[in-house]
C-alpha cells in the first residue's frame, strides 16, 4: 500500500505544485486565479480516481473502508510532503513578500471604500496579515503542510466510503 500511496502521492504532489504556482500568479491575473480554484476543486476527484485505480488494479477489485482510508491518507500525506518542498523554496527564495504586499494593497483598496460595515473586517484582516508577516518560510511551510494533511484526512473519509468494495464470493 505504501508504495502505491507514494506513487499516486507523487502525482498528486506534482499537481499541487503546478496548482500552487497559479496562486501568486492569480493575484495579478484573474483568469489564473479562477484556474487555481478550478484545480483546487478537482483535488478530491483526483484522490477518488487514484483510490479507485489502487483498488481495481492492485487490490483485485476489493478494498475495506480502513484500507481505502489509510491509502488516501498516505497518498495525501506524501503529496503534502512533496508540495512542502516547493512551498519552502517559494517562500524562502522567490516570494520576497509579494503575496503579503499584494494582500495588503487589496486591503487598502477595500479600506478606501469607507464603508462602515467593513471597518471591523478590514481591521481583522490587517491584524491577520501582520501575524503572517512575522512567520518564517519554515513556519509557513509547516502551516501549509499540516493544513494539507488535515484536509487530506477529511477528504479521505468520503473517498474511502465511495471506494470500499467487498470481495465477490
Amino acid at each position: 500500500m505504501q508504495r502505491y500511496a507514494m506513487q499516486f502521492g507523487t502525482y498528486m504532489g506534482i499537481f499541487w505544485i503546478v496548482k500552487f504556482i497559479l496562486f501568486p500568479l492569480g493575484m495579478t491575473h484573474s483568469f489564473l486565479s479562477f484556474l487555481f480554484l478550478g484545480l483546487t476543486v478537482a483535488v478530491p476527484f483526483m484522490g477518488y480516481r487514484f483510490a479507485r485505480m489502487y483498488r481495481d488494479h492492485f487490490c483485485e477489485g476489493a478494498i475495506s473502508f480502513f484500507q481505502a482510508y489509510m491509502f488516501t491518507l498516505f497518498m495525501y500525506m506524501f503529496a503534502a510532503l512533496l508540495t512542502a518542498v516547493a512551498h519552502y523554496v517559494y517562500f524562502r527564495f522567490i516570494d520576497q513578500g509579494f503575496i503579503i504586499n499584494t494582500l495588503d494593497s487589496q486591503i487598502d483598496q477595500v479600506a478606501q471604500m469607507e464603508l462602515p460595515q467593513l471597518e471591523g473586517y478590514v481591521k481583522l484582516y490587517r491584524d491577520a496579515l501582520d501575524s503572517v508577516r512575522n512567520l518564517t518560510a519554515v513556519n509557513i511551510t509547516m502551516q501549509l503542510f499540516s493544513s494539507n494533511v488535515f484536509c487530506g484526512a477529511l477528504l479521505g473519509l468520503p473517498t474511502a466510503l465511495l471506494v470500499m468494495k467487498s470481495k465477490k464470493v
